[in-house]
């Protein structure tokens, strides 16, 4: 889920309200780029070296194999957007939470953590989809990100305004790389500004102007940073 959202072409004020789905709409360009790469996670840890390759063959294989027959079906429910199928399953096929629930230590586990966390938010339930992803982990430089992201949007749909500054600073520092970061750190000065935190803001934009001066973010920054009665050459 990646790509940027759509700006006047006109200077104008810029909306700081915070909605979801809106705020959203890279975010699901994100998911329908990268919801299929499963470089994700590292399992369990080794309980002693000696038995490590017994747990290896006759555990921790044989677990991610069915963890990731039973994640399919739900997986097709998500990628067409059937988020309730995919959450609970459909009477006859498994859903995220099954898998979670059985398998949450495999790699297919952990992306059923995000992948309902991304559910729950797109349902409405924001504070449960927080909750699953904070208990996805990932090395993954378009993924995890998103993550928290995904976090800050449903903070800001809570009215948490910190804590949704705090996720999307944090999304954005992940790694500087111009899919996720501009955009993250656009919606923390974003949201610095619904909270009356203008200096701030004015730090973030700067930061998206000199790290990110081509990206969408980029090219705009000087708009909000004027706005914000910050001149700029």
């Amino acid at each position: 889920m990646a790509a940027t959202k759509d700006k006047a072409t006109t200077p104008q004020p810029a909306k700081t309200d915070f909605d979801l789905e809106t705020s959203m709409h890279r975010v699901e360009d994100f998911f329908d780029r990268y919801k299929k790469k499963i470089t994700i996670g590292v399992v369990a840890a080794v309980v002693v070296v000696g038995g490590y390759f017994g747990y290896n063959r006759f555990v921790k294989q044989p677990n991610e194999a069915k963890a990731q027959e039973m994640i399919f079906h739900a997986q097709n429910y998500f990628a067409v957007d059937s988020f309730k199928l995919a959450l609970n399953g459909d009477g006859n096929n498994y859903g995220f939470l099954q898998v979670i629930n059985k398998y949450g230590n495999t790699k297919a586990g952990n992306l059923a953590k995000y992948s309902a966390g991304v559910c729950y938010i797109h349902l409405g339930e924001y504070q449960k989809g927080i909750d699953m992803l904070k208990s996805f982990s990932s090395n993954d430089l378009i993924l995890q990100p998103t993550a928290y992201g995904l976090m800050g949007d449903a903070y800001m749909e809570l009215n948490k305004t910190a804590d949704g500054i705090e996720a999307y600073k944090k999304a954005g520092h992940y790694n500087d790389n111009e899919l996720t970061a501009p955009i993250y750190l656009f919606r923390a000065g974003l949201a610095l500004e619904k909270a009356g935190k203008g200096q701030e803001a004015i730090a973030i934009y700067k930061e998206i102007k000199e790290k990110f001066p081509k990206s969408k973010e980029g090219l705009e920054m000087d708009k909000y940073l004027a706005r914000l009665g910050e001149v700029t050459n």
